[in-house]
């Protein structure tokens, strides 16, 4: 019941709607399986390694862009956590479609509007390459690109499926690892880039309100 009154309300949140001027979702927990992943579904990242959840806020980095920071959150209670999966600009591609195995998407965090992003600026305490939110609605380039990569044999994005997220300008897998915040974001982890396949830069799609597949007409 809770997951329903929860899914409704993302729904009026982000206005999303279908061709009969509804849509629905299905809610999904972390222990759900096989649940294909949409565009314009609403989920959680999930660092395999660490448990900790992909997380952004109206904070900005004290160095390197000092655009809005990232970071891994422990807790999985925490609205701040939640992206929208935004398919790359120009394409074909429409809410309600799966998405495949070497597609280029974007993630845009639910509560700022702001698109997961990354550059060349170091990061905070690694020195690897930052990843930050930037820009909005209107406002998005080729560093909110992230080519979606299924590890093991599967071609389309399921939530049980382990993925990698790499970056198309510079090259860096979304990555993190234990190395924590001690001040404004004390006990958030470090979430950054690096170029190289790594066991710490899989992720998983967790808790989320996921967007029906649309029927080919």
């Amino acid at each position: 019941m809770a997951l329903g009154f929860f899914a409704l309300a993302l729904f009026l949140f982000l206005g999303l709607d279908s061709e009969d001027g509804y849509a629905s979702y299905a809610t999904a927990s972390s222990s759900s399986e096989g649940v294909e992943i949409t565009y314009g579904s609403v989920l959680k990242l999930m660092h395999e390694r660490s448990k900790f959840r992909l997380h952004s806020h109206d904070v900005p980095y004290g160095s390197g862009s000092g655009q809005q920071s990232v970071t891994g959150f422990p807790n999985v209670d925490d609205a701040n956590s939640y992206w929208i999966v935004r398919p790359e600009p120009g394409t074909s591609a429409k809410q309600g479609d799966t998405i495949k195995s070497g597609t280029i998407i974007r993630l845009q965090h639910m509560r700022t509007r702001k698109w997961l992003h990354s550059h060349l600026h170091a990061s905070p305490i690694s020195g690897n390459l930052e990843v930050s939110c930037f820009g909005g609605e209107s406002e998005s380039d080729t560093g909110d690109f992230w080519r979606l990569t299924i590890e093991g044999s599967g071609k389309i994005w399921k939530q049980d499926q382990r993925i990698r997220l790499q970056h198309v300008d510079t090259g860096g897998y979304l990555h993190s690892h234990d190395k924590k915040y001690s001040r404004i974001a004390g006990g958030q982890q470090e979430v950054c880039g690096v170029r190289e396949k790594r066991a710490d830069n899989v992720w998983l799609a967790a808790e989320g309100a996921y967007l029906p597949i649309t029927e080919s007409k």
